[in-house]
């Protein structure tokens, strides 16, 4: 992590399920909800039920949660590592976002801040989005997860924000957003790229300079 000085340079926070990564889980729910005879809403209920207390914020590790959805599931370890592999695949990158982030560098400060099991670390280096933002705030490292203050707090202060009004959060959770703006900060609920970018270039254009 590098220290940065805190001056006016405008920030930009941003999540990545939903936002910097689109959602695959719904495509994925449909698969194997049909595999193993359960409903969708049973299948995501294993993989993330209870999640927000264990795995999200780091007292739990990765493989321990496995196990448990793994009995949830019933299913023998060669079938849910098959799943594992499967979800992992299915994550996708919104190129044209990480290009308009990468674009900024310089301009603006980009800290990812995402609600995020353990897994999540070793996408990133090959994603090429590393070399877009300057910093990353995961809740299985932070021990906090959206919308908990703390999350905002850390990320602001790996951004090196001088004040909680110079940074824009973006997420596609209405209520992470609302907490943001409770807390002072700028708030975008995403809904497409194009509006996102639109949205981040013109806060970027608006903030102070000096």
């Amino acid at each position: 992590m590098t220290v940065l000085a805190r001056d006016t340079t405008p920030v930009i926070l941003i999540d990545i399920g939903g936002v910097l990564s689109p959602d695959h889980l719904p495509a994925a729910a449909a698969r194997w909800s049909g595999r193993l005879g359960i409903s969708q809403q049973d299948f995501l209920g294993a993989l993330f039920g209870g999640n927000d207390e264990w795995i999200l914020i780091g007292r739990t590790s990765q493989e321990d949660w496995w196990r448990t959805i793994r009995g949830r599931l019933r299913i023998s370890g060669e079938l849910l590592s098959e799943i594992r592999r499967d979800l992992a695949a299915g994550q996708r990158w919104d190129a044209e976002l990480v290009a308009g982030l990468r674009d900024l560098r310089g301009a603006a400060r980009t800290v990812i801040v995402s609600n995020a099991w353990p897994e999540m670390r070793g996408g990133l280096p090959g994603s090429g989005v590393l070399d877009a933002v300057h910093d990353v705030v995961l809740s299985c490292d932070a021990g906090c997860a959206k919308p908990d203050p703390r999350i905002y707090a850390i990320a602001l202060e790996r951004a090196a924000a001088a004040t909680p009004a110079q940074a824009l959060f973006i997420d596609d959770t209405e209520g992470h957003v609302r907490a943001a703006r409770s807390l002072g900060l700028a708030g975008h609920v995403h809904r497409d790229t194009a509006s996102t970018l639109a949205r981040i270039t013109a806060f970027v254009r608006a903030a102070p300079r000096g």
